[in-house]
């Protein structure tokens, strides 16, 4: 039996990733990455990069991606609770401009892969949450665009409990709609 569940999605190439845990009264353990067991299941790339965040609630981080040097990325949750969301901007897709989200927990230890060419973000549901992802690029900051949060034609629907206040960086305010984009990654 293999240590990932490898749930395809309804764009080519992003993924939802289920690890096995294996757990008992004292805690549990689990792999969160395999390269050979990742190859077999779709994700044939090298990481080079890993990150983490923490953010509060109400915290949205996106729409980011790299325009030159695009960056794939498996990401999960440590702690709280994120709905994660990857836009397709491939030049020739025929899912572009379309989006998938998926809710990372914590505890249902999910993780999600986003292949080169789609913008990312995240929404932070808990009190705070801890983010921790790899990536296939180094990151140049000089290189970075981002997408609106909010594009009414990309209509991702961001799951914004009643009264919730959503914090967006000075930068993320300012990313424009697809419809203003002059090149596909």
């Amino acid at each position: 039996m293999g240590k990932f569940t490898f749930h395809p999605t309804g764009i080519d190439g992003v993924l939802v990733i289920e690890p096995t845990v294996f757990g008992d009264s004292r805690g549990y353990f689990m792999e969160t990455y395999s390269e050979e067991e990742f190859r077999a299941g779709g994700v044939d790339t090298v990481f080079v990069q890993d990150n983490q965040s923490k953010s509060r609630k109400g915290v949205l981080r996106g729409m980011h991606f790299q325009k030159e040097h695009p960056q794939g990325k498996l990401v999960r949750v440590v702690s709280g609770e994120v709905y994660d969301v990857a836009v397709d901007l491939r030049e020739g897709s025929a899912t572009y401009g379309k989006w998938e989200g998926v809710l990372l927990t914590a505890e249902n230890k999910k993780q999600f892969y986003v292949p080169r060419g789609f913008a990312h973000g995240f929404l932070v549901l808990s009190e705070e949450a801890e983010f921790v992802y790899k990536c296939d690029e180094f990151y140049h900051p000089e290189d970075e665009g981002g997408l609106a949060w909010d594009d009414k034609d990309v209509g991702i629907d961001w799951p914004i409990p009643a009264g919730m206040e959503i914090l967006l960086s000075e930068k993320d305010k300012k990313h424009p709609a697809l419809g203003a984009f002059s090149f596909r990654l």
